[in-house]
């Protein structure tokens, strides 16, 4: 089964880079979801994941010929969702709430069992994080970017990158522990 799909999204690439539309849509189609989910985590709602996705697979039809195989070609996509979800933090851009990083220490550190939390809720959880916040907690927890490369990206130095990443662990920390509480009490009574 797997090499089935190795072999669709290869034989795919070929037809996108022959510019065949029935190609680019059939890409789509086998891709749209998992890209979605990419641009979901960076995004403030919906509307601006599915915003980044159309931007994203435009960038991909029209670059297709610059995929030189150093990988995997859902890989390459994969960067290019991310890369664009960046762009539009950049663009939307208004005020980021940087905490100083000193304040962040004075925070009490808290522990939580996350067994009883499903993937989609703590998505949601994410999702509710400021955009500066839950930008830099994508780029370095999920995509693996270093505080270097993040604050190059969004054009913060890397304190303030450091100082994002620990106050939105601090705050999903808090919600964590929120949930945690309400889930004790549900099973007190």
């Amino acid at each position: 089964m797997n090499l089935n799909h190795t072999f669709t999204i290869d034989s795919l690439l070929e037809g996108c880079k022959r510019g065949e539309r029935k190609a680019q849509e059939s890409l789509y189609r086998v891709l749209a979801s998992r890209m979605m989910a990419v641009c979901m985590r960076y995004a403030k709602d919906t509307y601006e994941a599915e915003d980044m996705l159309q931007m994203g697979f435009v960038k991909v039809f029209t670059k297709v010929a610059e995929f030189r195989g150093d990988g995997s070609f859902e890989g390459w996509i994969r960067r290019i969702m991310v890369n664009t979800a960046i762009e539009t933090y950049r663009k939307n851009l208004r005020t980021m709430n940087v905490v100083d990083i000193d304040e962040v220490y004075d925070q009490p550190q808290s522990t939580f069992d996350m067994s009883q939390l499903e993937t989609k809720d703590l998505m949601k959880l994410i999702q509710q994080l400021s955009s500066g916040y839950r930008m830099v907690f994508n780029m370095y927890v999920i995509e693996g970017y270093s505080h270097r490369e993040i604050g190059e990206a969004l054009g913060i130095s890397e304190g303030a990158s450091k100082s994002q990443l620990s106050r939105a662990r601090a705050i999903l920390k808090e919600k964590l522990i929120k949930i945690e509480g309400s889930n004790y009490g549900t099973y007190a009574g």
